[in-house]
């Protein structure tokens, strides 16, 4: 069957491996006052996180309109079995609801589904990944879904955040909130439960909250896939991704530059991972 696979730009999936797997992004928008860009599209990554992090004006962002959506699923169901369409969790941005309103709102020619991922960066992108093969491996549509809803349940994400200053900025700090009162010093580390990001636990220096991270990992078992991923030092992410291989004896990690739109919110010296167990 040719079934097409569906994302957005928050999944931070490595242009090379969207390009192999036949995945289509659709981007989020970042806003600096009066100028838009596209999420992956019109800005650098470089350019944003200089910007971010020197510029006057903090960014916002906006998710895709249904109008966004309506134009890439009318052109790739002209030649499809079906679309499934994975997004960013419902309660992190509008992007899911954008979406289904566009699957909603036209006739296309063929199936669509629209999937609330209930995560973000390569949480989501994990499991756009693991529908891509099995689309690629022939799946029929049913059962991709069924099986693309299975994987949600075992997605793990952390990520250490040198400060939580740009979360509560961006407004997407939810159970995060918490933490905020006791910031000094302290490099909280956060994960995604329920769809929303919650505090884990805190470290007093950047070397034990990466020792964490890597502890999460360890505890695992039987990881299918596994991602490493960074806001703006990529020399750190290879080390940590490097350190894990190591560990546990994953040959295929990827590592992976978190995108404006979550830039925004995750701010500099991110760094974290997403793994999918069996």
């Amino acid at each position: 069957m040719n079934i097409k696979i569906i994302t957005d730009s928050t999944s931070d999936l490595p242009d090379q491996i969207a390009r192999k797997l036949g995945i289509t992004m659709v981007p989020l928008y970042v806003l600096f006052g009066k100028d838009t860009y596209r999420d992956r599209v019109d800005l650098s990554e470089n350019e944003f996180y200089k910007r971010l992090i020197e510029g006057s004006v903090h960014p916002t962002t906006s998710q895709p309109s249904p109008q966004d959506f309506i134009k890439v699923y009318d052109k790739l169901s002209r030649n499809a079995e079906g679309i499934i369409s994975i997004h960013i969790s419902s309660k992190l941005s509008g992007t899911y609801s954008s979406a289904n309103q566009a699957a909603q709102k036209n006739s296309f020619s063929c199936p669509i589904e629209v999937i609330d991922s209930a995560n973000v960066s390569m949480g989501l992108g994990l499991i756009v990944i693991g529908a891509a093969k099995l689309a690629l491996m022939g799946e029929d549509f049913d059962t991709i879904i069924v099986k693309t809803r299975q994987m949600i349940e075992k997605i793990h994400v952390w990520a250490l955040f040198d400060t939580l200053k740009y979360l509560a900025l961006g407004g997407r700090i939810g159970k995060a909130q918490a933490l905020m009162g006791s910031m000094l010093n302290i490099k909280p580390v956060l994960t995604v439960k329920d769809g929303e990001m919650t505090p884990v636990t805190k470290s007093r220096n950047r070397e034990k909250g990466i020792s964490i991270l890597k502890g999460f990992v360890e505890k695992l078992d039987s990881i299918e896939d596994l991602a490493v991923m960074y806001t703006t030092n990529k020399k750190e992410a290879d080390a940590f991704a490097e350190l894990l291989k190591k560990t546990i004896g994953n040959k295929d990690i990827k590592v992976a530059r978190l995108g404006t739109t979550l830039g925004v919110h995750a701010g500099p010296g991110t760094i974290g991972v997403a793994a999918r167990v069996a």
